[in-house]
């Protein structure tokens, strides 16, 4: 179970890190060779800043204007909230493993194991929903006919954000069957154990009590009365 345990924290500290890196990037959308009209100029959009270059190679940052599209600032929160999540989820679950030393009790380390893997599957639903939402609005801008200004591409940090989102999905959900499996388990042995107890000694008792308490046949009152009152009549 420890060694589960390590795996999920693996995973969930993997996709922390994607999704740091996704939400950094300057790489959300790319412009798209096919309606570009100068093919050696190209511009690359975050969520933070847009990017231009040329054949050269040289780079042109520059702050995005303060009025943003509202996908993009949707997409800004979710991704702040699943970065946020993902943090707490990695302090939770290094408390809450089995294979270290703080935590206090089993039952407070499952809890608190449990709880770093609702954190982990809330960052990656973040992350899934922003990384989609962008997306979205890029194919749907791609493929309308009536849309005349520059159509973009997907860039590489929606597949970085995906990917960690799925990272962060799988390490949460982990923890979560993990702690029930050990709740579980422990749940079955109690039960066992209260059953094998209550049970095997009752029913020796009642073996006990049965031979006891049956009379000798030729002891019996009931047996010699009848004999008695045939010999008196006869």
């Amino acid at each position: 179970m420890s060694g589960l345990q390590i795996l999920a924290f693996l995973s969930g500290l993997g996709g922390l890190g994607a999704t740091i890196g996704a939400t950094v990037s300057n790489e959300w959308k790319a412009t798209s060779r096919a309606s570009s009209v100068i093919t050696a100029t190209w511009v690359l959009q975050g969520l933070w800043n847009n990017c231009a270059g040329n054949a050269i190679g040289a780079l042109h940052y520059f702050p995005s204007m303060l009025a943003l599209d509202g996908y993009i600032q949707a997409c800004r929160g979710l991704m702040i909230a699943a970065v946020c999540l993902g943090f707490f989820g990695t302090v939770f679950a290094l408390v809450g493993m089995k294979c270290t030393k703080i935590g206090g009790s089993d039952k407070s380390k499952a809890r608190i194991a449990c709880f770093a893997g609702v954190n982990f599957i809330l960052s990656g639903l973040c992350s899934l929903s922003a990384c989609s939402l962008y997306a979205h609005r890029i194919t749907s801008d791609f493929f309308n006919p009536m849309f005349v200004a520059q159509k973009y591409e997907l860039g590489a940090a929606l597949f970085i954000g995906w990917s960690g989102s799925v990272l962060c999905i799988l390490g949460g959900g982990v923890f979560c069957f993990s702690v029930a499996d050990c709740k579980k388990s422990q749940t079955n042995y109690v039960y066992k154990g209260a059953a094998s107890h209550s049970h095997v000694p009752s029913y020796q008792r009642g073996r006990g009590q049965s031979v006891s308490q049956r009379p000798p046949p030729e002891y019996s009152s009931s047996s010699r009365a009848p004999n008695f009152d045939k010999n008196v009549y006869v």
